[in-house]
């Protein structure tokens, strides 16, 4: 009976939502079969090391740590139109993203949530292209 209940348990954790990290070469791969980008750091992070081509720019945090779930979700529904469409996550480490995007797959149950492991600083560490604003 025990090993019942554990396994119905497991399946339910595991059944509605799906969260994944990438790596920056996976990231690129779900890029060019257009798979949406939504960048979450603050504006003068976007400045200080620029974008991924194709990111939508949608601040999750801001740069007092404070956030607002309720306006960043009407924000993410003009961008994501249901559960089931995937999309990609990204900060600068993956630290905000691995918070948000649990959020959002486990309490908000998306299906097709990912986040790029080490957020920017992979991408940029693996010498990948940015967009910086002038």
């Amino acid at each position: 009976m025990l090993n019942k209940l554990l396994f119905i348990l497991l399946l339910a954790t595991f059944s509605h939502a799906n969260f994944t990290g990438l790596t920056p070469s996976q990231l690129q791969d779900k890029i060019d079969k257009n798979i949406v980008v939504i960048d979450i750091r603050t504006a003068p992070e976007w400045k200080q090391t620029g974008i991924i081509p194709t990111s939508k720019e949608l601040m999750f945090f801001n740069e007092l740590g404070q956030f607002n779930t309720k306006l960043w979700i009407q924000e993410l529904h003009k961008i994501i139109k249901n559960k089931n469409e995937p999309f990609i996550l990204i900060c600068r480490s993956g630290n905000r993203t691995n918070q948000v995007g649990n959020f959002l797959s486990k309490q908000l149950k998306y299906k097709n949530v990912f986040h790029l492991e080490h957020g920017i600083n992979s991408w940029i560490k693996q010498n990948r292209q940015v967009i910086k604003e002038n």
